[in-house]
């Protein structure tokens, strides 16, 4: 199930914040999607701790995220 969450009018360090409980919450199933207003570097090493893998892109002048589970199909693959 997809997730979203949009952080482009928050101050840091609230969107890591924001990010970091939400994943906490997602079953191996879920995914989040979010939308950023710059690409946020520290997540990274973080996602790897917690065993999570990622995507990324600019699109319109947004950073899209999405995260999801390592070992579970990405977004794409979910029907």
């Amino acid at each position: 199930m997809e997730h979203q969450l949009d952080v482009r009018d928050l101050e840091p360090p609230v969107p890591l914040e924001r990010i970091l409980d939400i994943l906490d919450t997602l079953t191996e199933s879920d995914w989040l999607r979010v939308r950023h207003n710059r690409e946020p570097y520290p997540l990274y090493s973080m996602l790897r701790q917690m065993d999570f893998a990622w995507d990324s892109r600019w699109s319109n002048g947004d950073f899209i995220l999405r995260i999801w589970h390592v070992g579970h199909p990405p977004p794409d693959a979910i029907g």
